[in-house]
């Protein structure tokens, strides 16, 4: 046990230092699922898995509480797993190392987990908790939400039985969340012609970004590596003649790129190479002032590489530079009925060179199905001219706000209670909330958690304090609704 562990409420952090060590990638939750089986075993609980790999585990009512209508308390079980290039990490081996700065809890190069690794370690601490009144619990451990809430998609119809949902994969303490945005992915391809490589070889490498959460950080207008890394190289192609070798950038569909890196070769002779170098040089580094108040971090670097055998063709090249320009990224629109809510953006969020084929993938978020749909079909637009396929993942339903929730009303009085009057409002994130109300009618939902910051990158991190305030409301809420 680390030094985590003594913090209060000690079972939460005790249950999220355990956490640390298990391996929780996405579509691979089942060292972390057989954690929570073996907790609910040792307390003797009912426990149910579906096909895909969801877990609901059930606790029956304190006694005197049996008539309390039940209550769903639900967190996904994986994790993003990001980790700065000069970090040696194997997550599929190696434990999460905590780090304490200051006021908050963090990872040594790489993400923390606390999304929604804290929100695990409640429940889990829920369920091992005998002392607090509280009526009948289904506690439901999603698979998959962090590459497109497929386990909440997959959520088998006959899994849960309770119509009041207490989600606990918010990140932002004093808000209660009462509506997400849909969203959905869109993949491109590009047949990569070759040939023989003529000329001299550079590489180049974007680093040192923030990133983020391409959903609730994306109106931090933080610079996309992949988008700084094409603008360089597009401005340079304009004036000399290169090809594209290898490129690369961006880990997951819901992070903002914060690394990316090509190998272009020039056909020229050793001026044309000079003159590239200068370009890229000026390019980059005028991307650099540009970006400073926001990503002071932005590095590059400029290499000499060794010449490949083969390089994309000039066509190829073309066709991938411009896509890549014309490609959007960011905020695309403001929410005209919420002040401050994004309302439509889109993450330009890996590109990769393989088996003869340029892949790019986006992922567009929405509050407005429409605005989604329109949004998607712009990039496939896109991607069409250049003479891309086009795949679309399937769109995820987004969460209207029920102002009117009694739910609501009762957390929102207990958080005043507890702490002080909450914000109610929506996010420009995926939550699985808009999957469940859809699957189960007649749901009342809402959600928070504690202070979390920038998740999805290896800046995440969780103030602790906040911690306790929350598992603090979470409690006294059970207690109010049996």
């Amino acid at each position: 046990m680390s030094f985590i562990s003594e913090w209060n409420p000690p079972s939460l952090w005790s249950h999220f230092d355990e956490i640390l060590k298990i391996p929780r990638a996405s579509k691979q939750e089942g060292r972390i699922r057989e954690y929570v089986l073996g907790v609910a075993e040792r307390r003797g609980l009912d426990s149910k898995v579906d096909a895909s790999g969801n877990l609901v585990v059930r606790k029956p009512a304190a006694p005197g509480h049996e008539a309390a209508p039940t209550t769903i308390l639900q967190s996904h079980l994986d994790m993003v797993q990001e980790k700065n290039s000069d970090v040696e990490h194997d997550f599929e081996r190696d434990p999460i190392t905590p780090v304490e700065v200051g006021a908050y809890l963090k990872a040594a190069g790489t993400t923390l987990g606390s999304d929604n690794g804290i929100g695990v370690a409640a429940m889990l601490a829920l369920m091992e908790d005998d002392e607090l009144g509280h009526g009948p619990l289904e506690f439901l451990f999603t698979v998959d939400e962090e590459t497109g809430l497929t386990g909440a998609a997959g959520l088998g119809d006959d899994m849960l039985e309770g119509r009041l949902l207490l989600n606990l994969d918010s990140e932002e303490e004093g808000v209660l969340t009462i509506g997400c945005a849909g969203g959905g992915d869109t993949h491109l391809r590009l047949p990569a012609g070759e040939e023989p490589s003529q000329g001299s070889a550079l590489q180049i490498r974007v680093h040192g970004l923030k990133g983020g959460h391409s959903g609730v950080d994306i109106h931090l207008q933080r610079a996309n590596a992949i988008k700084v890394l094409a603008r360089a190289l597009y401005a340079a192609w304009l004036d000399e003649p290169l090809q594209l070798a290898a490129i690369a950038g961006g880990n997951a569909h819901n992070a903002i790129p914060r690394e990316a890196s090509a190998t272009i070769v020039v056909p020229g002779g050793p001026e044309a190479g000079e003159r590239v170098r200068a370009s890229l040089e000026n390019g980059l580094e005028t991307v650099r002032r540009e970006v400073a108040t926001v990503d002071p971090g932005l590095e590059f670097i400029l290499a000499d590489a060794d010449l490949p055998d083969v390089a994309c063709d000039e066509e190829t090249t073309s066709r991938v530079l411009s896509l890549l320009m014309a490609l959007p990224h960011g905020v695309v629109e403001m929410s005209p009925d919420i002040e401050g809510l994004v309302q439509t953006s889109t993450n330009l969020a890996v590109i990769s060179r393989r088996d003869g084929e340029i892949d790019v993938l986006l992922s567009s978020r929405s509050s407005v199905a429409s605005a989604l749909r329109a949004m998607r079909q712009q990039l496939r637009a896109a991607g069409s001219l250049a003479g891309a396929s086009v795949d679309e993942g399937e769109a995820y339903p987004g969460w209207q706000p029920d102002v009117d929730s009694k739910l609501l009303a009762l957390v929102r009085e207990v958080y005043a209670e507890r702490i002080s009057e909450p914000e109610v409002g929506a996010v420009h994130a995926g939550l699985e909330c808009g999957i469940i109300g859809e699957k189960f009618e007649g749901m009342d939902m809402i959600s928070f958690g504690p202070q979390i910051e920038f998740p999805h990158s290896p800046d995440e991190r969780v103030k602790v304090d906040s911690v306790e305030r929350f598992y603090d409301v979470l409690r006294a809420v059970l207690e109010r609704l049996a």
